[in-house]
């Protein structure tokens, strides 16, 4: 076998690779050879049929599959030998014109192909000696443990039925039919819907019309959608909803007491505020891993330049594109409406697809030279927390999994790049820093405002009792 590369351009391969008809047949006949024993064709006995007769009869199909099984394994060991590593599966591509298969499939002439692909490039991880991170950390304040534990209790506050009219603050169980212009309109209606005056959990303008209404009264009430509403046909217009009050209750004592945390399975309200502490301290933990990450990426962005392969950039930066598309197409925006241009926006993305790859090629060497591995405990653990996202529907998440090439790498990736920025942080300066929340909170809500708009969403809609649906915002 012959291997003359014929294309070396920034990271771009492309090698020529042919393989006399000599060495084909001499593989062919061997495979003849083998099977010989096991033939059986009429008019010979068994074991006695000639290499030429089962030539004539099999050697084009015998040839065919040393075709294939070149194509499927030579690439791998030709990359080996070269010492190269491909950026994606290697481009195969032989002749298409008929007659030329033809000779090969019939040992008359060499089997050629080639291979074209692009190199992972080689880099030197940076000393990471060098890099400083602050580790912003936050004592939770007592006031917004309380606040959360009242947050709780509400949540689990009894509601006793009530004779009279309906004041914020009070649980109504309404109907409702929701219309434009005179037509109802999908997501518009409900039966039987609990909601808590003044818990917002409705657009704006419709709870405030229930007070002062009683069980068996009937009303139409007028409401704007808002201009950010995230049904794109619903935005910004008004709709009249006809509403029956089927009940009204008034709330309970609103107690944090060790009664309230039995109810919820704990043995005291002491151990309530030592749950809801830890959740607390966790949701901001998530925040200080975040901007530490961060910094470490800007960091190691800073100290690796070199150029990614072009195929994996682009494959990133279509998984952006359409993810970006789908967030404009769901909140009815377009490029414009956000003050850019699909151009700036493409080249931004671009941009952000580039460092992408080359941090993850930065991470995967400074991890694989760690010696970091993923066990199988870890991706099962993942598997499970992904199924758990999606209840009901618990069989078909696993078959995905297992029927998916590359679901189960998707997996793996971001636990490898987790481990291995715990890793770095065993290298790197740390110096810890007590914020208050504000201060934590400061750098993302200001990120948040200065990306670009297609990144945007609309606000999250919130569920109205029993059902989500378009009178909920």
């Amino acid at each position: 076998m012959q291997v003359t590369e014929t294309l070396a351009e920034g990271l771009k391969r492309e090698l020529k690779i042919v393989v006399p008809a000599a060495d084909m047949a001499s593989q062919m006949n061997e495979k003849l050879a083998e099977a010989k024993g096991k033939m059986r064709i009429n008019g010979f006995r068994p074991g006695k049929v000639p290499i030429s007769h089962l030539k004539k009869v099999y050697g084009k199909s015998i040839m065919a599959q040393l075709v294939n099984e070149m194509i499927q394994e030579k690439p791998t060991a030709i990359l080996s030998e070269r010492g190269e590593r491909a950026a994606t599966q290697p481009e195969i591509s032989m002749t298409e014109d008929e007659k030329e298969a033809d000779q090969i499939l019939s040992g008359a002439a060499d089997f050629e192909f080639t291979m074209v692909y692009e190199v992972i490039p080689a880099f030197d991880v940076a000393d990471m000696s060098s890099f400083k991170v602050v580790r912003e950390i936050i004592d939770v304040p007592a006031d917004e443990v309380e606040e959360q534990v009242l947050r709780v209790a509400e949540n689990s506050r009894t509601y006793e039925p009530k004779d009279g009219k309906a004041a914020d603050g009070d649980k109504v169980t309404i109907d409702y039919l929701g219309k434009l212009d005179g037509e109802p309109f999908e997501g518009g209606a409900d039966q039987d819907a609990e909601l808590v005056i003044g818990s917002n959990r409705f657009i704006p303008g419709f709870e405030e019309q229930l007070v002062g209404l009683k069980a068996g009264d009937q009303k139409e009430i007028s409401v704007t959608f808002p201009a950010e509403y995230q049904a794109a046909h619903l935005a910004g217009k008004e709709a009249k909803f006809d509403i029956t009050v089927k009940a009204v209750a008034a709330p309970g004592a609103l107690e944090v007491n060790d009664e309230l945390a039995k109810t919820l399975g704990l043995e005291s309200a002491d151990k309530l505020r030592e749950i809801v502490r830890s959740q607390i301290e966790s949701q901001y933990g998530q925040i200080t891993r975040q901007k530490l990450k961060r910094q470490i990426l800007d960091q190691l962005d800073e100290a690796h330049k070199f150029d990614s392969p072009s195929k994996l950039v682009d494959a990133e930066f279509e998984s952006i594109w359409r993810q970006i598309n789908q967030e404009l197409s769901d909140n009815g925006k377009t490029f414009e409406d956000e003050d850019t241009t699909e151009e700036a926006a493409r080249e931004e993305y671009r941009k952000l697809a580039e460092r992408r790859v080359r941090l993850g090629l930065v991470l995967s060497k400074i991890g694989e030279e760690a010696g970091i591995q993923v066990s199988d405990e870890e991706l099962q653990r993942s598997l499970f927390e992904q199924v758990r996202k999606f209840p009901g529907q618990e069989q078909e998440i696993y078959e995905y999994f297992q029927k998916t090439p590359g679901a189960v790498a998707s997996l793996r990736a971001p636990i490898f790049e987790e481990k291995t920025i715990d890793h770095m942080l065993t290298v790197i300066d740390v110096t810890d820093k007590t914020v208050s929340k504000e201060e934590l909170m400061a750098d993302d809500e200001a990120e948040a405002e200065a990306k670009p708009a297609a990144k945007k969403k609309a606000p999250a809609k919130k569920k109205a009792a029993k059902k989500d649906d378009a009178a909920s915002e």
